[in-house]
């Protein structure tokens, strides 16, 4: 056998070890913090058809309000935790953050008044905000460009399955009415927080810091996960060196104080390397991650999704219980349509990193849910609607990994990709306002403004996710052409100037955009 067909297969059982490894590790822990989440955030739907309403006295559109304000400070939080996911490592901060909002949904049990919801939503977002941004920028850390959302896919169909999981439990937490004097809501509020607190506190014992610190990892394997990684993201970690840069490079290796700082290689080969771990943060890398076109429309196209997203989590058990069912009934009538949402979601995340499509796969299915909300609109009776609900989950599960997936691949250079992943999210979390008043029990059994408002969206959705295809398209062709090649010379500039210290990343005229 060849020397390089031994290398070729000792390389690929040495990737699969590791990619096994990280996997048993990392996604356990993640689907169990985004199980949470999604448990946690869905609870007060299930809550509100046992007696959430009637035991707070909330009237009129007071639950949509309480719903909505949860996403103020959820917003607003984003982008800092981002910034500082990698000073307080994301094996310590993710799992902090799941266990403040667990002890915040604890808390939300003992609410008896309108006044206390409102401010148990607004801490519960304040605390809930920097999850998922953060686990995004943590994976793409951990796995290679085209790895990364099969194991998106897999811990997001968590949250698929949290939907069914969340009206079992419910189902179950409900028989507990009147135990300690206390209503069945309220021990939804209070089991589903405790159970969230043990799961942080049991994702911090696995959770990596990063791979150079993950202890499951062998020297050697370490060490290669390393290089793969790095090796991965090729070009936008290097820059042709001019001579003037060269001694400022030296000039600053010759300086401690400032050596400490930026760790820069020298190379013979006029290349300059800044690792992704060595990068600090520089403002103009944030005004890059603002100013980047793919944020804003693939944020408008998230935006749609999540009016969808979170009103079907938010609703779905006042849908069904408008449906005719009631009490258990209607909390079990909600678990079957997570099925085969869970299932696409796999299957399209693995296709998806096979093909190394995104947003092609996004314009595939988001026409189901399209038809889905066109059937529930025009529905005579309950089973055609209850049809529609399996078509909007079906279509609309698989398009969130997708579209959480793009800018990691598309963004290069820590502190860039930073912001672009909380940038989008905190734009296309603003859906969450809209969700929030699409529906009201006023629309009952039919919903058809609430489902139209949802319609608008998701179609607005398709339309901005096309346009960001056709950019990226565009963008890679004009790569290939060498009409990109100024770029070298302006990233030159600013380092030659001493403006910059960070990667040339997805700058560089041979990156390639992920469609």
């Amino acid at each position: 056998m060849a020397v390089g067909t031994m290398d070729k297969q000792n390389d690929r059982r040495m990737t699969r070890r590791i990619l096994w490894k990280l996997d048993m590790h990392v996604l356990p822990p993640l689907a169990l913090l985004w199980l949470a989440n999604f448990i946690d955030r869905a609870n007060v739907g299930n809550a509100r058809i046992a007696g959430l309403e009637r035991d707070t006295h909330l009237h009129g559109t007071q639950f949509n309000i309480a719903l909505a304000i949860f996403y103020v400070p959820y917003i607003i939080v984003e982008l800092p935790s981002n910034w500082v996911l990698k000073r307080f490592k994301p094996s310590r901060w993710l799992p902090f953050l799941v266990l403040l909002w667990g002890t915040v949904t604890t808390l939300s049990g003992l609410v008896h008044n309108y006044s206390g919801l409102l401010a148990i939503r607004f801490f519960l977002g304040l605390c809930e905000g920097g999850l998922l941004p953060g686990i995004m920028l943590y994976l793409s850390t951990l796995y290679k460009p085209y790895e990364l959302q099969q194991r998106v896919g897999i811990f997001y169909a968590s949250a698929s399955l949290s939907g069914a999981f969340g009206g079992l439990l419910a189902t179950a937490i409900l028989k507990m009415e009147g135990v300690g004097g206390l209503a069945g809501w309220r021990w939804i509020f209070i089991l589903e927080g405790m159970a969230t607190i043990v799961i942080a506190l049991f994702s911090t014992l696995f959770l990596p810091a990063d791979i150079q610190t993950a202890k499951f990892l062998t020297d050697i394997e370490r060490q290669y996960a390393l290089t793969r990684l790095r090796t991965s993201f090729g070009v936008t970690t290097t820059a042709p060196l001019s001579e003037p840069s060269q001694s400022i490079t030296a000039n600053s290796n010759a300086d401690p104080e400032k050596s400490s700082q930026t760790k820069v290689e020298v190379h013979t080969s006029q290349e300059n390397v800044v690792h992704t771990e060595d990068e600090n943060l520089e403002w103009g890398e944030v005004l890059r991650g603002v100013t980047d076109p793919q944020v804003w429309m693939t944020a408008i196209s998230y935006l749609g999704i999540i009016v969808s997203l979170y009103s079907f989590s938010l609703f779905l058990p006042t849908i069904v219980a408008g449906l005719g069912y009631a009490g258990s009934a209607a909390q079990l009538h909600t678990v079957p349509p997570y099925v085969p949402a869970a299932v696409m979601t796999v299957v399209v995340a693995v296709a998806s990193d096979k093909l190394k499509w995104r947003g092609p796969f996004i314009l595939l299915f988001l026409p189901i849910t399209i038809a889905g909300y066109i059937l529930a609109i025009a529905a005579k009776t309950n089973n055609q609607r209850y049809v529609a609900v399996f078509l909007i989950a079906t279509g609309i599960y698989p398009c969130a990994p997708c579209i959480l997936s793009i800018l990691p691949n598309n963004s290069a250079g820590h502190y860039k990709k930073a912001t672009t992943v909380a940038l989008q999210l905190a734009l296309a979390n603003c859906g969450g306002f809209i969700a929030t008043f699409a529906y009201d029990s006023s629309q009952a059994p039919t919903y058809i403004r609430g489902h139209s408002i949802t319609l608008g969206c998701v179609c607005v959705a398709w339309i901005a996710m096309f346009c960001n295809v056709m950019y990226c398209l565009w963008e890679n062709k004009a790569r290939a052409e060498g009409r990109r090649q100024d770029n070298l010379t302006k990233y030159q500039e600013l380092w030659d100037s001493g403006k910059t210290r960070t990667p040339i990343g997805d700058r560089h005229p041979d990156f390639r955009f992920t469609l």
